[in-house]
C-alpha cells in the first residue's frame, strides 16, 4: 500500500487502466480482472487492445516486477487444461538487443510461469537471424525464414513455450518448429496478449 501511494505520488500511473496506483505496479481493479483464456494448445490473457498498456510496461517500460503478477493466470489456465509438461521455455531474442534492452520480456514471463507451475525453466533455442516486427495480416506474415530459431538443448516430453505477443502466428510457429526439433515431443504456447484472433484459427 505504502509502495502503492509513493508511486502514485511520484506521478505513476496503473499500466492497465492509466488510473492512480493503489497498489504497487498495478492497481487493485486491475489486479482483479487478470484471468487468462485458453484457445486450444494456448493461454493469453487478453486482446492487445485490453491488455497492451501491461505489455508495453513489461517490454519497454522496466516493470519487471509485473512479470509474476502476469504469470499467476497464466499459470492457472496452463494448470487448468491439464498439459503435463516437461519444462518451460520462450521465444528468444537476438544478443543484440538482449544487449540494448538488458532483458528479455518473454523469459521474464516464462521463468515466472514456470516457478508458478513447478516446472524447469530452460534455455532451449537461439534466435539466429533478424527479423522486422510481424505484420497482423496478409502473406507477408508467412515468410519468416525456416532457420530463424536453432534449438541448443536437447529435450524431451511437453514444452510450454513463452512469447510476450502473438501477432500473426508466424514467430510462435518457427519457435515451435525449433522446439520439436529440440526433441520436444509436444509444443504449448502461453502469450500476454493476442493482436489478430483470427491468427489464432490453426491453433484452436
Amino acid at each position: 500500500m505504502l509502495w502503492g501511494l509513493l508511486e502514485g505520488l511520484l506521478g505513476h500511473t496503473c499500466p492497465g487502466c492509466g488510473n492512480r496506483l493503489d497498489a504497487p505496479l498495478l492497481c487493485r481493479g486491475c489486479r482483479q480482472g487478470l484471468r487468462a483464456f485458453a484457445a486450444g494448445e494456448m493461454v493469453y490473457l487478453g486482446l492487445y487492445g485490453r491488455v497492451g498498456g501491461v505489455v508495453r510496461a513489461l517490454k519497454y517500460g522496466k516493470r519487471f516486477g509485473l512479470a509474476p503478477l502476469l504469470a499467476e493466470p497464466l499459470a492457472e489456465a496452463v494448470s487448468a487444461q491439464g498439459w503435463r509438461l516437461a519444462g518451460v521455455t520462450a521465444v528468444p531474442t537476438l544478443l543484440p538487443r538482449l544487449a540494448v534492452r538488458g532483458y528479455n520480456p518473454p523469459e521474464l514471463l516464462g521463468r515466472a510461469v514456470a516457478a508458478r507451475l513447478g516446472v524447469p525453466y530452460l534455455r532451449v533455442l537461439r534466435r539466429e537471424r533478424y527479423t522486422p516486427s510481424q505484420p497482423s495480416r496478409g502473406r507477408a506474415r508467412r515468410h519468416l525464414p525456416q532457420d530463424l530459431f536453432a534449438p541448443v538443448l536437447r529435450v524431451e516430453g511437453s514444452w510450454l513455450l513463452v512469447d510476450d505477443v502473438f501477432t500473426s502466428g508466424a514467430t510462435f510457429l518457427r519457435a515451435k518448429e525449433a522446439l520439436l526439433r529440440a526433441g520436444a515431443g509436444r509444443v504449448y504456447g502461453a502469450f500476454l496478449a493476442v493482436r489478430d484472433p483470427g491468427a489464432l484459427g490453426p491453433y484452436r
